[in-house]
């Protein structure tokens, strides 16, 4: 069964890496089913400190536009001027390196369960939570070298749990999405702290 489970996801994975030699809107294609494995591919390299400068905010702007279309039932067209980029070949060699990775770990727990969690009625709440989880990627948090592990998780579970229908799945990327807001109001939150604390040491406190 794991076996079959492997094939499946290296079957899904695959055909997406084959549609990288064309532009983005080729490779996106015009469903939501391509486009969050899509999203999960690109969430990828997120997880470990091999990103490309730049990926987590291209992440994130990609992760909101097809939680919109998730929530909304239907995908929605991409911007011209991203729908032309063409792939580049280091983003696709990242990838593919990647691929080999995280696929053992989907394959060996990926499986159709919980599905009123991917069904329709739940788009609403699939929509939301990925939404959540790239704006929690998109927001600059300064020093903090690994900031975006959090929310790349959360996008790589929902993109995977609602392409294979994993219910459980869903539910984690539920939760590391909360965290991953929680983090970055905190980081934020205490960022803000620490200034105040030093502007008052030096003099420079609001109002003196």
């Amino acid at each position: 069964m794991n076996d079959k489970r492997r094939a499946t996801v290296e079957r899904i994975a695959g055909a997406q890496l084959a549609s990288m030699n064309g532009t983005m809107g080729d490779a996106l294609g015009q469903s939501n089913r391509q486009r969050v494995v899509w999203l999960g591919l690109l969430a990828m390299p997120l997880l470990f400190p091999v990103a490309l400068p730049g990926m987590a905010s291209a992440v994130g702007a990609l992760s909101l536009l097809i939680a919109f279309g998730v929530l909304v039932g239907q995908p929605l067209p991409l911007p011209g001027w991203l729908a032309r980029r063409e792939m580049n070949g280091r983003a696709r060699a990242l990838l593919e390196r990647m691929l080999g990775r995280v696929v053992n770990v989907i394959a060996l727990w990926g499986r159709p369960r919980l599905l009123p969690l991917s069904d329709r009625p739940a788009r609403v709440l699939n929509g939301m939570m990925l939404s959540a989880a790239g704006l929690s990627m998109m927001v600059p948090v300064p020093i903090i070298s690994f900031d975006n592990v959090l929310p790349a998780l959360a996008i790589v579970l929902m993109s995977w749990g609602l392409r294979l229908r994993d219910g459980l799945m869903l539910l984690g990327g539920y939760l590391v999405t909360l965290a991953a807001a929680a983090s970055v109001l905190l980081l934020w939150w205490g960022g803000a702290s620490a200034a105040a604390e030093l502007l008052s040491l030096i003099g420079l406190a609001p109002g003196q």
